[in-house]
């Protein structure tokens, strides 16, 4: 994600645009060839465009820094880079995630894990990064408490490809990203159990009622849920082959052990860790989330698949809106 994002950030005329990442084989070959085949095939880093393991480099002088460092170890990474970011930076986090044993969000971490005071923004939307690699239409939220923070973000990654649109709901935008991930994993389990686009369907539009109520609790914008950075990442997440929540699901849900599909594919699956962090959340916030329980029991409890969507359907009935 770093790497599309920095170039839209070039066609979009910033300048100069740098791209950090941890020292190893990836930068090495980057620096080399201007290619991940691993991670973006096809994709080649525009010359404009700086790749370093140097974060005193890759961070001078810089305004605005995208922040696309999975969530987990988000806190560790600020806390060594932290030194090397101005005050009043930008920072705006793609991380869709929430922090286990914390419940805090990505802005949160890397507010608390940086001495320098800066300008916390969340940048998301249905942005699978294989196509942002080829350029394909695509739209994202860039959300901030000051609104010329988000209209900034939205000039410096405005590419010809990718439109943005502005929030001041970063809450709600950084937890429609996270959340929607868990969901994506029961959607995937319905398309490896079998059960069809109805049931599949049901997961998306029940799933984006526990999300919703879970963000409103936790003082977000219902709104929010209904947009490009909820609704909008959830039905592409849902439903792209490409997706890595999705994919893990369909695993499972064809009798494969999350183990055996992780030492499978060498994928991160961020809603995995997500599942852990929302529970808790929805416990502290009194909200029912029956999907991510279901998903969570599977993940942790050892519950069989079907059996967690038998469990789902056998709920008394009740209304479809309600406040918890």
């Amino acid at each position: 994600m770093g790497l599309v994002m920095a170039d839209a950030a070039r066609a979009a005329g910033c300048g100069p645009v740098r791209v950090w990442g941890p020292p190893g084989d990836a930068v090495a070959t980057l620096q080399a060839t201007g290619t991940n085949p691993d991670k973006l095939p096809g994709f080649t880093v525009p010359e404009q465009v700086t790749v370093t393991d140097d974060p005193a480099e890759a961070l001078a002088d810089a305004t605005i820094v995208i922040h696309a460092i999975p969530v987990q170890v988000t806190s560790e990474v600020w806390t060594q880079l932290g030194d090397h970011v101005a005050a009043g930076t930008v920072l705006a986090s793609t991380a869709k995630g929430i922090e286990v044993g914390s419940g805090r969000l990505p802005t949160v971490v890397m507010q608390e894990a940086i001495d320098t005071p800066i300008v916390p923004a969340v940048v998301s939307g249905p942005t699978i990064a294989t196509e942002l690699a080829r350029r394909q239409p695509a739209v994202m939220v860039a959300a901030s408490a000051d609104a010329a923070v988000a209209a900034r973000l939205q000039q410096a990654l405005h590419a010809p490809w990718l439109r943005l649109y502005s929030s001041n709901d970063v809450v709600g935008v950084e937890l429609a990203g996270a959340a929607k991930n868990v969901i994506a994993i029961a959607a995937g389990m319905c398309d490896g159990l079998g059960l069809g686009d109805n049931a599949k369907s049901a997961v998306l539009a029940r799933g984006l009622a526990e999300i919703t109520r879970l963000g409103v609790s936790m003082g977000a914008q219902a709104e929010t849920f209904f947009g490009v950075a909820g609704v909008g990442d959830l039905a592409t997440t849902c439903f792209s082959p490409h997706g890595r929540n999705r994919t893990f699901g369909a695993a499972l849900g064809q009798g494969e052990s999350p183990d055996a599909f992780l030492h499978r594919t060498g994928l991160t699956v961020e809603g995995i860790a997500t599942s852990h962090a929302i529970m808790a959340l929805a416990d502290t916030c009194g909200v029912e989330m029956p999907i991510a329980a279901a998903v969570h029991a599977v993940l942790e409890e050892g519950m069989q698949v079907q059996e967690a969507f038998d469990a789902l359907m056998a709920r008394d009935q009740g209304a479809e809106w309600s406040t918890t």
